[in-house]
């Protein structure tokens, strides 16, 4: 068992999992979640550098989902935090099921807003801690056929700067918010993106820079990183 813990939340696929092998290679044990059993595959990976590492299956788009994440701490003391979990939600507003968009708002701000909320008080408590936020380029950008996500990202990314300067003050803690472009990642197929133009850009970066760029920016304690130009 290593001395420190880190949680990474949408951690099976893309930015997630190359943010929870940067952990592991660091030396952080892990608790890492998803609301997809691939999560448990993904866990195996991470172990092979050496450190604990626990899946949980959990939907982080409810209050208990995040209570089940947070409870499988089993009381050890949270290091790090990547608040990684993010849906979208493509096609026309109008013709978007309810079920579906609600879904993206309460995954990308409500669940996250909780699960931070939690954890920093700990941490300040503490006086020691990190915390990412993925949030994106596309919260500066109202996106048409995808306007719930992009909405959802410019609470986020407001929502962290302010909350960033509410911790100013607090030594030992730090807030650094991620904000790729269009990444190769399975969102854009889980949000039925991949006949858009963004989602047919053969030039997306590669998540494993994105969440270099990003473990780079919160290890050297930065308020955010942009990685990559569009989303």
């Amino acid at each position: 068992m290593a001395t420190k813990l880190a949680i990474i939340t949408g951690a099976s696929t893309g930015i997630g999992f190359e943010l929870a092998t940067l952990a592991a290679k660091d030396g952080y044990d892990l608790i890492v979640v998803a609301d997809e059993p691939l999560i448990e595959a993904a866990a195996e990976d991470f172990k092979q550098f050496g450190t604990d590492v626990r899946s949980v299956q959990a939907d982080l788009s409810t209050l208990e989902g995040v209570d089940r994440l947070l409870a499988a701490a089993g009381g050890r003391r949270i290091d790090l935090l990547a608040a990684n979990a993010g849906i979208g939600t493509g096609g026309a507003f109008l013709d978007q099921a309810v079920s579906n968009w609600r879904h993206s708002i309460d995954t990308n701000v409500t669940g996250t807003v909780y699960l931070l909320q939690k954890v920093l008080k700990d941490m300040v408590s503490l006086r020691q801690g990190k915390v990412l936020v993925t949030g994106s380029i596309a919260g500066y950008v109202p996106g048409a056929f995808n306007a719930v996500y992009n909405a959802t990202k410019a609470f986020v990314d407001n929502f962290t700067e302010a909350l960033r300067n509410e911790l100013k003050d607090v030594e030992g803690v730090t807030l650094t918010t991620l904000m790729p472009g269009a990444t190769d990642t399975e969102f854009f197929a889980r949000a039925d993106m991949l006949d858009t133009k963004v989602g047919q850009d053969e030039k997306k970066a590669d998540p494993a820079k994105v969440a270099r760029d990003g473990w780079d920016a919160l290890m050297a304690g930065q308020g955010h990183i942009v990685s990559g130009l569009s989303n």
